[in-house]
């Protein structure tokens, strides 16, 4: 990627309309430089208007990536094993169409089992799964996010681990690793995270990140809601200065309520630091 792009999460707020292309033209007009397509309530969207998206989003240089579904756990068995796979395959084949360069995914739920033996199911499911895509010509990073509930597979240490699978590279959203246990809200606890990706994936990894990010709310069990920056004790101002100092490239998706405002206020903190730097 050749710099860091902010975008948000789904079609802005003060789009003209709600599909994904009035998203795409509002991201232009203001100014910002992804989008993430959400596919969280199911994979709605057909080749034809996928085709509509990629062709808007290549004309106004816009950069897609794609939510998978939210019911996925690939720590389950049979039908919904087999379902959950299908909404992470739909989801790269209508991204990849789009021109979308990666699926996000909220991989799996523990349910009481022992860590390693579901990171061992998991990782076995996305090996065989980016070797269908690769097989069927579809080039798509799958991204596993990290998680804000004690409950869910997606420390910042799996979703890196993860990585040994070709085609795996992770989602980090610096609010769901705050909300897990409170911490991981200072410039120095920024600079860790991104420093242990540099360790597993090289300067190579800090070009090509995919973030999430906005104001949260929790409790001692995690995540509770995503709120906007200025009712949450999230601290943007200096996940801006860490992502300056560390120079990294790729997307930032915000998450806030408010989408774009928010989007924009941490694209301005950036800019501002990166320029003074």
């Amino acid at each position: 990627m050749e710099k860091l792009f902010f975008g948000t999460a789904g079609t802005p707020l003060g789009s003209k309309g709600t599909d994904s292309i009035s998203g795409i033209r509002k991201v232009h007009e203001l100014g910002l430089g992804c989008m993430e397509l959400e596919f969280v309530r199911g994979v709605k969207m057909g080749e034809k208007t996928a085709l509509e998206v990629g062709k808007a989003a290549k004309e106004l240089d816009v950069k897609l990536s794609v939510h998978a579904p939210y019911y996925i756990n690939l720590n389950a068995e049979g039908e919904k094993l087999y379902a959950s796979r299908e909404r992470i395959m739909d989801s790269a084949r209508i991204g990849h169409i789009c021109g979308a360069k990666s699926v996000v995914i909220h991989a799996a739920f523990y349910q009481g089992q022992p860590k390693r033996d579901v990171y061992e199911r998991v990782r076995n499911q996305f090996a065989g799964m980016c070797g269908e895509l690769r097989d069927e010509g579809v080039d798509m990073t799958l991204r596993v996010e990290t998680m804000g509930r004690g409950s869910q597979f997606g420390s910042l240490e799996e979703v890196l681990e993860i990585t040994e699978v070709e085609g795996v590279l992770p989602c980090i959203d610096f609010s769901h690793l705050h909300a897990i246990n409170g911490r991981n809200n200072s410039e120095e606890e920024f600079a860790q995270i991104l420093a242990k990706v540099e360790d597993k994936l090289g300067r190579e990894g800090l070009n090509d990140m995919h973030i999430h990010v906005s104001g949260i709310k929790y409790s001692e069990k995690g995540e509770k809601n995503h709120l906007v920056f200025e009712e949450s004790d999230f601290n943007y101002r200096e996940l801006s200065k860490v992502f300056s100092d560390f120079a990294i490239k790729g997307l930032v998706i915000c998450e806030s309520p408010n989408l774009e405002t928010d989007a924009l206020k941490l694209k301005k903190e950036y800019d501002r630091k990166h320029e003074n730097s």
